[in-house]
């Protein structure tokens, strides 16, 4: 067995109450052998990544795939593969982690930058300080809540709401796009927008996730040789 020391764990679990199919983007630099696995209610799977590797974790729905593992998702779907080749699509809440990045220290986040399909909190295990999260996906008294999406910013499929996209996909211009006048760390600021959905969608659901592309203050540190719990699901 390989040295622990030359390793992270990811388990992912699924806290919520739909089948998830779970799925990480490959690394051509630090490859592992699977990058996608269906989740039932209350299950997990844990797996290996080498030191150095970095990557995005996110859940799929409303998927199909054949016996190739060929098919479709409804939200988070990756090329049409069961065992993913590349990147998510559309409104999809990702974990973002790049281990042994700076002076032992690993980064990660949850982020909606992209919109949200699934609540989401990461845990750590193996930090030399105490877990910014609690254990049920509270950060500062603040817990997490599943998004409440206006209608306008609503992802549907058969007719029913499956994610919740961004203002710039729902609605464009430049202040919820953050673009012209607007771009830049600067000049982007949600605060000042005709409605800050930054906050009242994703941040009040989730307060340590990234709200919009400048949300900073929600990339988190984790020093020691740590290992990530993943999990989809509310607060109970």
């Amino acid at each position: 067995m390989a040295d622990s020391s030359s390793y992270h764990l990811i388990t992912i679990v699924n806290a919520d109450d739909e089948t998830i199919w779970a799925a990480t983007n490959p690394n051509a630099q630090h490859p592992i052998p699977v990058t996608g696995w269906k989740l039932a209610p209350g299950q997990s799977v844990t797996f290996k990544v080498p030191n150095g590797w970095g990557g995005r974790v996110w859940g799929r729905t409303g998927c199909s795939f054949n016996a190739s593992g060929v098919g479709h998702c409804q939200t988070g779907d990756c090329g049409g593969l069961f065992q993913c080749q590349g990147s998510e699509g559309g409104a999809t809440t990702l974990a973002e982690l790049t281990l042994d990045s700076f002076d032992g220290m690993d980064f990660y986040d949850v982020s909606m930058v992209d919109g949200a399909n699934l609540p989401m909190y990461i845990n750590t295990t193996h930090r030399v300080d105490a877990d910014p999260i609690s254990s049920n996906g509270c950060y500062q008294g603040a817990c997490t809540k599943a998004v409440v999406c206006p209608s306008a910013m609503q992802v549907k499929a058969d007719g029913q709401a499956v994610a919740c996209e961004t203002a710039c996909a729902a609605f464009g211009g430049d202040a919820y796009c953050c673009t012209g006048s607007w771009s830049g760390r600067a000049n982007c600021d949600p605060a000042k927008w005709p409605v800050d959905y930054a906050k009242l969608v994703f941040k009040d659901a989730e307060p340590y996730a990234y709200s919009y592309a400048f949300d900073d203050s929600a990339t988190m540190a984790c020093k020691g040789h740590c290992d990530y719990r993943i999990t989809f699901g509310i607060t109970p």
